[in-house]
């Protein structure tokens, strides 16, 4: 089910508009009019987004008075942090490979070019 909600999210977040107007309403609820402003759209299509937003679950809208609002529901987000972070271990071992493998070249490039990995130009008393 996980996974389920994990793709829901994904695909919610693959669109650039679905991403900005998560953005806008990190800053508070919204309107479909408010949400659609900064766009060249309308605003049943910014509705149409909404219902994506809101079937991922990053979404909830509510009715005040005349107006429906938008809001975040960031948990959704965890769940994918929390997923993505499994990642994390990976990518730090293989920066820490990349580094052990330059380190290993330049000590190899100043052995054949007959300097002391200790000496640098700077620090070379024969000039």
């Amino acid at each position: 089910m996980v996974n389920d909600r994990l793709s829901l999210v994904f695909g919610a977040l693959a669109d650039p508009i679905r991403r900005a107007i998560l953005t806008r309403l990190a800053e508070g609820e919204a309107t479909v009019a408010e949400l659609a402003a900064p766009f060249s759209v309308s605003q049943p299509a910014i509705s149409r987004h909404l219902k994506v937003l809101e079937n991922a679950g990053l979404v909830s809208r509510t009715r005040r008075a005349t107006a429906r609002l938008s809001r975040l529901e960031a948990e959704p987000l965890r769940e994918v942090t929390t997923w993505l972070a499994r990642y994390q271990r990976f990518w730090d071992e293989s920066h820490e490979r990349l580094d052990d493998l330059l380190t290993a070249l330049q000590a190899r490039q100043e052995e054949d070019s007959g300097q002391h990995p200790a000496v640098t130009a700077k620090g070379n008393d024969d000039e």
